[in-house]
């Protein structure tokens, strides 16, 4: 039982406050030269096995749009920082904690020598061969909680390391979670208590610059860990890391099992971020839907929600919903949480989806997903670890069968021990798809970013990805582009990472060209 006697959370395990505290520091976005008007971009570095020719490895794989900073952090990774801070590992959970190490502990530094030890780390703080006959749901949500001291002191070295990561996998862009200045978000919130008029909530937050100070410490701890991000990814020396060139955006976490005035003070805070740092996106709630709490206010936080987004109209919402399966939770709570993440929430994006069939009139659901262009984002591996659900029980065929845009993601990529091209060689091996539908799933994930501006494509999933707008007579990705359309993307981040994207499909298609011409699979 975590500390406080609560249960483990999705993502953001409940753990003493001084960890969740630490989460509010991270990094910031790529360098402007990652969105200069260049029309002749430059690929990320592929791995040794792209450049020895294999096929998913080499596949341009858009960007990650799901993916929580402190569970994407590869384990061995984080077994090197906890020792080079000095971290001990209890010899009972397997849980890092401060020094100094007493009894009942060992040096987190002897994981790094010890193999025995190492490998009971890694088990204890991932996936890592968890018995198929196992509560994969228990165990995943514990591993937050082992390793979350060692994810405190250094969000710059671990942003490098997954934006690294996502860029020797061919990917153009990173959207990743995390809690923002999250200790002053909760003081604030205990001292001014909850009311249920949220109208009167928001004014209290605002009241003698509450929350703007509480903005102003979430944008100095970025500005800190940009630096820390810079100097790990040697971005200003003559050899820079591939990271280095990678856009990214920030998505605020909120914690869905927290009181009413906790999860209220952490939506306002993302949303006014959202609006006032083009560095931060969108808000997110995060931790197990299946919590007692979070199903108890699932419709209250869908309402706060709704009124925020009439606060702060520019700000996005991408949230977990439908992260189910019967057995889990009692039947009823199965029938709506998609349709009110998307209709009330105000949801641009719905993470996991996987109930959708489970929803009350699933198939109107699946109409109005498609017909506002909510997407959705699939992590088949976490789904098949927590849920237990893939191949024909996943709901990922259903939805594009219904004209739903679909992206794929790693959600928790070191904690399920994969990577983005693992996903991508799943969904054609279980769902037979060919290299134009692996295309367009890697188009939708940055037609579906929040990064500013038009994309390059029309919004009709069913018609396939067709070019739109100034850039529409240009052939895509080329090394030039006539006036109309290098206008267009040097007014659009968007569409200049799409640019690069397909300047790379075109490279992949001459090197990969009996696997990609029409009808190969």
């Amino acid at each position: 039982m975590p500390p406080n006697g609560g249960t483990l959370h999705h993502h953001v395990a409940v753990i003493p406050s001084h960890l969740i505290a630490a989460f509010s520091c991270f990094a910031l976005l790529a360098p402007a030269s990652a969105y200069a008007v260049s029309t002749a971009p430059v690929a990320p570095e592929a791995p040794a096995s792209a450049r020895q020719g294999d096929f998913f490895a080499d596949l341009p794989k858009g960007g990650e749009l799901h993916n929580h900073l402190s569970g994407a952090v590869t384990t061995e990774f984080l077994i090197e920082l906890a020792a080079g801070d000095g971290l001990c590992i209890t010899t009972d959970t397997t849980t890092a904690v401060p020094p100094p190490c007493g009894p009942g502990t060992r040096p987190a530094a002897d994981a790094v020598t010890d193999a025995a030890l190492r490998r009971q780390v890694i088990r204890a703080w991932s996936m890592q061969d968890f018995p198929a006959d196992g509560n994969g749901h228990d165990h995943f949500f514990a591993t937050f909680f082992k390793f979350g001291e060692a994810t405190l002191r250094h969000p710059g070295r671990m942003l490098a390391e997954v934006a690294n990561t996502a860029a020797r996998q061919n990917q153009f862009y990173l959207e990743t979670m995390i809690s923002p200045a999250s200790r002053p978000a909760r003081e604030l919130a205990d001292r001014i208590g909850y009311d249920a008029d949220l109208d009167r909530m928001h004014d209290k937050l605002l009241a003698d610059g509450g929350l703007d100070a509480i903005v102003r410490k979430a944008r100095a701890d970025a500005d800190a860990t940009d630096t820390e991000f810079r100097t790990a990814a040697h971005c200003d020396t003559p050899r820079p890391d591939a990271a280095c060139s990678l856009p990214y955006r920030w998505i605020s976490q909120v914690a869905r099992a927290g009181t009413p005035q906790r999860v209220f003070t952490q939506m306002a805070l993302g949303m006014r971020l959202a609006e006032r740092d083009a560095r931060f996106v969108a808000v997110n709630l995060v931790q197990p839907e299946d919590d007692p709490v979070a199903l108890r206010d699932y419709r209250l936080h869908m309402r706060m929600l709704n009124y925020l987004k009439t606060q702060y109209p520019k700000a996005h919402i991408t949230l977990h919903a439908g992260e189910l399966v019967p057995g889990l939770v009692k039947p009823e709570d199965l029938t709506f949480h998609i349709r009110e993440a998307a209709q009330t929430g105000r949801a641009e994006r719905i993470g996991h989806g996987v109930s959708v069939l489970h929803e009350d009139r699933g198939e109107s659901l699946m109409r109005y997903m498609a017909e506002r262009w909510i997407a959705v984002e699939v992590p088949f591996r976490s789904n098949e670890q927590i849920l237990r659900v893939s191949g024909d029980a996943h709901p990922f065929a259903t939805y594009r069968r219904h004209g739903v845009p679909v992206v794929l993601a790693t959600d928790d990529p070191g904690v399920s021990r994969i990577e983005i091209t693992d996903e991508y060689r799943r969904a054609a091996e279980m769902y037979g798809l060919g290299y134009p539908e692996l295309r367009d799933l890697a188009r939708a994930s940055l037609e579906h970013s929040f990064l500013p501006g038009r994309g390059l494509w029309n919004r009709d999933v069913r018609a396939g990805y067709r070019p739109t707008g100034p850039c529409a007579g240009e052939r895509q990705g080329a090394e030039h582009a006539g006036a109309r359309c290098a206008g267009f993307l040097a007014a659009s981040p968007k569409a200049q990472v799409e640019w690069r994207q397909e300047a790379a499909f075109h490279r992949f298609e001459t090197a990969h060209a009996r696997a990609t011409r029409p009808g190969s699979h």
